[in-house]
Parts: C-alpha cells; sequence; structure tokens
C-alpha cells in the first residue's frame, strides 16, 4: 500500500478537509482576520506539539537510517513554519511569548495529543500514519491554491501563507517525506488487520484536521 490508498480510504473526509470553506475564504483573501488570528495562534501551538512528534519519530526509529528521515521535519518547524506564524502574528502585537501562553483550544489538545498518542501506542508507521494528513494535506492545499484562477493574491492578506505551504521549500520538503512514508508502507497489505488499523489512524487524523479548520470559522461565536 501507499499513502495514496490511505486518502482513497477516506475519499470523502480528504474532500472536506482541502476544501474546507476556510481554506476557501483564506484564497479570496475574504477570511475575516479574527478568524485567521485564531487559527494561527493555535496553530502555533499545534506545530510546537507536531515538532515534538516528528522528535518521537526519532526515539522510535530502529535505524541511524530512520532517525535522519525525522530530522529535516523537526527543522523545519521549528525554523520555518513556527517562525513564519510568530513573524505573521507580530503584525498584531503579539510576541512569541504572547502565543507560547495562548490557551489551547479543545480541539488543539484532541488532535496533537491523538498523534503523540498514536505514536507512542504503536510503532514508527502508526506514528507517521497520524502525521501525514497535515504536511500531505497543506501541501496539497498549498500547491492548489498557488495554481487556482479563483485565488487572489494581489493585496490578499494571507498571501504569505499560500506561498508558504505552495512554495518549492515545503513542496520538495512534503514530497521527499511522503516518498519515505510510502517506504514504510510498500510491504502493508490494505486489507489485513494492519492495513486497516493504518486507515483508521490516518482518516482519525484528517477528521481531526476537519474540525481545525472549523475550530477558526468558529472564533466569531
Amino acid at each position: 500500500m501507499n499513502y495514496r490508498d490511505l486518502i482513497n480510504a477516506c475519499q470523502e473526509d480528504w474532500q472536506h478537509y482541502v476544501e474546507h470553506d476556510f481554506v476557501q475564504q483564506l484564497a479570496k483573501g475574504t477570511l475575516v482576520q479574527p478568524c485567521f488570528l485564531h487559527y494561527l495562534k493555535q496553530d502555533f501551538l499545534f506545530l510546537k506539539q507536531y515538532a515534538r512528534a516528528y522528535a518521537l519519530a526519532i526515539y522510535k526509529a530502529k535505524t541511524l537510517s530512520d532517525m535522519r528521515h525525522a530530522l529535516p521535519s523537526v527543522h523545519a518547524l521549528l525554523d520555518s513554519e513556527i517562525a513564519h506564524h510568530v513573524t505573521y502574528c507580530e503584525n498584531w502585537g503579539l510576541t512569541e511569548l504572547d502565543l507560547e501562553n495562548e490557551p489551547e483550544d479543545f480541539g488543539t489538545v484532541a488532535y496533537t495529543r491523538y498523534v503523540l498518542d498514536a505514536g507512542m501506542a504503536g510503532d514508527l508507521v502508526d506514528l507517521y500514519a497520524a502525521l501525514a494528513p497535515c504536511s500531505i494535506g497543506y501541501a496539497v492545499i498549498g500547491k492548489a491554491l498557488l495554481g487556482h484562477s479563483d485565488t487572489v493574491l494581489e493585496g490578499n492578506p494571507y498571501r504569505s501563507w499560500i506561498e508558504l505551504y505552495g512554495g518549492e521549500e515545503f513542496q520538495s520538503g512534503v514530497a521527499a517525506g511522503a516518498e519515505y512514508f510510502n517506504q514504510l508502507l510498500e510491504e502493508i497489505d490494505i486489507h489485513s488487520e494492519r492495513g486497516q488499523n493504518l486507515i483508521h489512524i490516518f482518516k482519525t487524523a484528517t477528521r481531526m484536521e476537519i474540525a481545525f479548520w472549523q475550530q477558526g470559522l468558529n472564533a466569531l461565536r
């Protein structure tokens, strides 16, 4: 099996995730700023836990090669994605310390701890199955938004977000990670109990991505 089999096994949820109304509004620049800012602050907290999960991948790895595969993701999260969030939030007078002290929403807690629990309870493949919807999904979204005629870049307050996830650095990093994930999956039969459990993990994480977008939209309620 490969990661596309996991996507195909939860296609309806996957489409709700990558085509969520939050994403559509962001692409057009019509997303109200309080919603985006709330999302960004929660995503900062999410990415902290996500970096811990990739560090857990190093701990769970059995070989040096597997350890080395996780390290670029840790660096990318700490040096690129989280840095982007901090820089963006500085426009609203929010410091990194302010973001660190932001309370976690229930959805943020549920998603991040699910990923970490999947890794702690399972093996390296279970962990990557829980991590994959975020990285692969954001790459799909970023690429689609940059190439879509309805996406507005000029004057869009969220242009830097679109260019970050649609950009070559992020795209190539995710592509390398997806190829490695496929190597971990290639000997697993999708119809086996093991394969079905990985589908369950991947689908659950995908549904939590949907809830994470919605959490941003719900900030005005």
